[in-house]
C-alpha cells in the first residue's frame, strides 16, 4: 500500500512538473513574442499561420505539433505522453497568457533584446522541467532526432536545417522575422547550456516513458 501511494505521488510530481513547465515555456514565448522584434523561428510560421488562417498563436501552434507528431509516429519515432500533452498545453497556455495580458509590451530596442533574453531563458527552464519529467520530447525534438538517425548527420546541423525551413514559409506567409529570430537562432543553445550547467541537468540521462501502444514488439524490447 504505501509502494502505491509512493508511486502515485512521484507520478503527481512528474505530471506537476510537466505541466509547470509548459506553462513557463508558453511564458517565455510570449516574452519573446511582445518583444516586438522577431520571434524564434517556429514561432515564426506559427503567427504566419495564425495570420493567414484567421485563428490564435497557440492554435496555429498545436496544428503544427499535431503534423510534426504524426509525422513522428509514421516515422517509427517514440512517443510519449509529454509529447501529446506538449502539443495540446503548450499552445492552450500561449493563448490563455496573451488573453491574460500579463506579460508586458514593449518597442524601446534594450528593453525588448532583454524580454527576448528573459524569454530564452524561461523556454530553457521549460526544457528542464519538462524533458526532466521523463514522459517524452516536445514534438520538434522527436522530429529532430528522427532525421538526425536517419541521415546521420550532427544534430546542431539538422536543427538549424529545419529551422530554416520552418522560418522561410513562415516568413512568407507573413511572420515576424529580426534581431529576435536572430538571438533565438543563435542564442538559444547557449542559454540552455547555461541554465543546464546552473541546475546541473544533463538530458542523457533523462530515460523516458514511451506510450506502449505506440511501440511496436521489437522495439519496445528495446527500450527494456
Amino acid at each position: 500500500m504505501e509502494k502505491v501511494k509512493k508511486s502515485e505521488r512521484v507520478s503527481l510530481f512528474r505530471l506537476i512538473r510537466l505541466f509547470a513547465g509548459f506553462f513557463i515555456g508558453a511564458t517565455g514565448t510570449v516574452f519573446m513574442i511582445n518583444a516586438n522584434i522577431g520571434v524564434a523561428p517556429w514561432d515564426v510560421l506559427h503567427i504566419g499561420i495564425s495570420e493567414m488562417f484567421g485563428i490564435t498563436i497557440g492554435q496555429a501552434s498545436i496544428m503544427v505539433s499535431l503534423l510534426v507528431i504524426i509525422l513522428d509516429q509514421i516515422s517509427g519515432e517514440y512517443i510519449g505522453w509529454g509529447t501529446v500533452l506538449n502539443m495540446i498545453f503548450f499552445g492552450l497556455f500561449i493563448d490563455l497568457i496573451m488573453y491574460l495580458d500579463f506579460v508586458p509590451h514593449t518597442s524601446g530596442f534594450l528593453m525588448s533584446v532583454s524580454m527576448v533574453i528573459i524569454g530564452l531563458t524561461l523556454l530553457s527552464i521549460c526544457m528542464w522541467w519538462y524533458i526532466g519529467a521523463g514522459m517524452g520530447s516536445g514534438p520538434r525534438d522527436g522530429m529532430m532526432l528522427l532525421f538526425h538517425r536517419r541521415t546521420g548527420k550532427p544534430i546542431g546541423l539538422i536543427r538549424s536545417c529545419i529551422e530554416v525551413i520552418v522560418l522561410i514559409i513562415g516568413y512568407f506567409l507573413g511572420g515576424p522575422v529580426g534581431v529576435g529570430t536572430l538571438l533565438s537562432a543563435f542564442g538559444m543553445g547557449v542559454v540552455m547550456r547555461i541554465v543546464f550547467k546552473i541546475v546541473n541537468f544533463d538530458a542523457k540521462e533523462v530515460k523516458h516513458q514511451y506510450i506502449e501502444f505506440l511501440i511496436s514488439k521489437e522495439k519496445r524490447e528495446n527500450i527494456g
